[in-house]
């Protein structure tokens, strides 16, 4: 398999070096060297890879990237804290504070 058919093959699959990586239990620089042409894989991984791509993009585990942050939005209790952050400046600081040291979801 040439590096251009394993790009080919992970675009098909809709899935990063990462999660492809997963799928075969290899490394992600493993992967990232096939597709580089520094290392070749073995006929072991290719029929491997060629089972993942009978299966279709589905084969593919992939991680949860959490909880969907528009659901919250559903819980009584977060509205009660933003009523609160609304009323208080302090408490507006002090959480402006704490949430300096988080990703902002709407970023990922």
């Amino acid at each position: 398999m040439t590096p251009e058919e394993l790009k080919a093959l992970r675009k098909e699959l809709s899935c990063t070096a990462k999660e492809l990586a997963g799928a075969l239990d290899l490394e992600q620089a493993t992967v990232l060297a096939w597709e580089k042409g520094e290392l070749f894989p073995t006929k072991k991984f290719i029929d491997k890879m060629e089972h993942l791509r009978a299966a279709g993009p589905t084969s593919i585990p992939r991680k949860s990237k959490g909880d969907n942050p528009v659901k919250a939005l559903a819980d009584p209790n977060v509205w009660l804290l933003v009523r609160k952050i609304a009323a208080h400046k302090k408490l507006r600081d002090a959480v402006a504070k704490l949430a300096e040291g988080y990703a902002d979801p709407a970023e990922d």
